[in-house]
């Protein structure tokens, strides 16, 4: 059977049979009060390019479009999800599942490890295994309700967390972010070839930080090097979704745990690029690279 799907195009990572298909992948079971419509990771290949950030402008971008959102924090031992929505409400559970607490304007439901935990500058120290298992249940313990869009805040890298995400999770596919310089870059690749080699749909390239707009001239600045959004996206295949400014008031707001207030440039036809991209991922799931 899995040889006949992928003879006609059709790709695991992208079919809505892959949950119940003998010859697919396995993967860890949905919440039975949870009604996911698509699943997105956001990734890097390393840290410091504001990958949670961008996370979240696309949960604050798709909610203001009528989406319904979530924002899954999988990154356990840095969360940083719950400081920019200014959630530190608890969760709370029953028999039925874990409940779990909204953003103060959108309605966005937001999972993190931060949110067990007594106060939020406590590290959390676990080993690998464990918080692949902690992971897994933020999907099949938790009551997430129907959305329409669940975002996967991935932690930097291709190691434990990343990998768990990808082989146990059915994502519909995962959105790439990088920044312009040489180091980003090269590492960025990384995460990409990643998720080709797992075949999960690459859905698109945010490259954050581009440029710096002068508060008198209003000239961009290029504090980080020249843009090379459009030079990856050429180049490997994955097509450019944003290229996003460094603000200061969005640093503002997301220490404030205001960022819900931020209204990003460059994001406005998201919800309808990102339907377009996963329609069409069964036919991008696999990125083979020339060089």
């Amino acid at each position: 059977m899995k040889e006949e799907c992928e003879k006609a195009g059709k790709q695991c990572g992208a079919c809505g049979e892959r949950e119940t298909c003998p010859a697919g992948e396995t993967f860890a079971p949905a919440h039975k009060l949870s009604q996911v419509r698509h699943l997105v990771a956001v990734m890097s290949g390393k840290g410091g390019v504001g990958k949670s950030s961008v996370s979240a402008l696309l949960a604050t971008t798709l909610s203001r479009q009528g989406c319904r959102v979530g924002i899954l924090d999988a990154d356990i031992t840095g969360p940083s999800i719950p400081k920019l929505f200014g959630i530190k409400e608890r969760v709370d559970g029953s028999e039925f599942g874990v409940y779990i607490p909204k953003s103060p304007k959108l309605g966005i439901y937001v999972m993190s490890a931060n949110l067990f935990l007594e106060r939020e500058d406590d590290p959390v120290i676990w080993r690998g295994p464990i918080i692949s298992n902690v992971i897994r249940q933020f999907w099949t313990d938790v009551a997430w309700g129907k959305l329409d869009y669940l975002i996967v805040d991935l932690p930097p890298g291709t190691g434990d967390a990343p990998l768990t995400v990808m082989q146990s999770l059915p994502l519909d596919g995962v959105i790439i972010v990088s920044s312009p310089q040489d180091l980003a870059v090269m590492v960025v690749r990384k995460a990409i070839r990643m998720a080709a080699e797992m075949k999960v749909p690459i859905l698109g390239l945010v490259e954050n930080m581009t440029y710096v707009t002068c508060g008198k001239c209003g000239q961009k600045i290029f504090a980080f090097g020249e843009p090379q959004g459009e030079k990856v996206a050429a180049e490997t295949g994955v097509p450019l979704l944003a290229t996003l400014p460094v603000d200061p008031e969005l640093s503002r707001l997301g220490d404030a745990g205001q960022i819900e207030d931020y209204t990003p440039t460059g994001l406005e036809e998201l919800a309808s690029t990102l339907e377009e991209r996963l329609k069409s991922s069964s036919k991008t799931a696999r990125l083979l690279f020339q060089q």
